[in-house]
This record gives C-alpha cells, structure tokens and sequence, in this order.
C-alpha cells in the first residue's frame, strides 16, 4: 500500500475487513472471533462482528483512542482488538462479556483517577461497559492519553 493515496489505502482497509468480518464466528458471551493479524483492518473487523449495542460502543471507542492517540498501532491478538504505541507495547485491549463491554488499561494503576475494575494483574485496571451505561468520553479520553504515554504491555508475539 505503499504507492497508494490515503482513500485508496482506506478503501482496500474496509474491503479487508469486510472480508475478515465475513468469515467471524462468535465465542462465548458474543466475542467475534479474529485471527490474530496487525493494523487496523482486523480491528476494524472485529468491531464489525461485536453483537448489537457492544458494535457501537466499539466504533465510538476505536474512535476516541484515534482522535486522542494519532499514531497509535492497532492489532488483534488473543481475540481482542488491542491498542499500543511502537516499540512501547499495548496499553489498551477491549473485549466482548455477554452483558458487557470490557476495556482493559494495562498500566492502570499508573492512571489518574484510577480505572474502578480491580484485576488479578497488579497494574491492570477495568472499565466495564454494560447496555445503556452513558461512555464519559472526557474522562475515557483522559486515561487514554495517560495509557499512551506509559510503557506498555509487551506481552507473548508482541
């Protein structure tokens, strides 16, 4: 895609992920199952593939982390969109419950206020998103950019 203008480089993403978004499966509690694949096509994909409501929460999430992090790297990997910086890991990852939406700040101890959702993990911190819950854009857009700026989570194959 190198040679390519930014809408035909943003027409070939959408092909992509339509085409990725056709062959999902849902997993348990209506998770879209995505290869593990980079960029934002396989992202897009899966949002694309959350059920009902959770389809929109994605789209405005996905939305507000690339409104606040410009250059934020994108992949699927372990069944869940993850969003990072290069060379500094993943700082966010979001997945699809049955009755919510589950975004994951895997520096959120670090995060000022800290995310309310305890975690096994020391430094990891929850936001649970559940059907009719108001998004506080502001104070989402405030952690995220905190998230960004924090080394992130490494992880296996990162």
């Amino acid at each position: 895609m190198a040679n390519k203008t930014p809408i035909e480089s943003a027409r070939v993403a959408k092909k992509t992920s339509n085409r990725i978004a056709a062959k999902r499966t849902l997993l348990a509690g209506g998770n879209p199952q995505i290869a593990k694949a980079e960029g934002d096509a396989p992202v897009q994909a899966y949002i694309a593939g959350m059920p009902g409501w959770k389809r929109d929460i994605g789209k405005r999430l996905d939305a507000l982390i690339v409104r606040n992090v410009p250059n934020v790297r994108k992949a699927v990997k372990w069944n869940s969109p993850l969003y990072g910086i290069e060379g500094q890991g993943w700082f966010l990852g979001v997945h699809c419950f049955t009755k919510y939406v589950k975004v994951a700040f895997f520096r959120g101890t670090s995060l000022r206020p800290v995310p309310p959702g305890a975690s096994k993990s020391k430094d990891t911190r929850y936001i649970d998103i559940h059907e009719g819950d108001e998004l506080d854009e502001a104070q989402m857009a405030n952690w995220v950019k905190q998230a960004a700026a924090l080394p992130g989570f490494l992880g296996p194959g990162s």
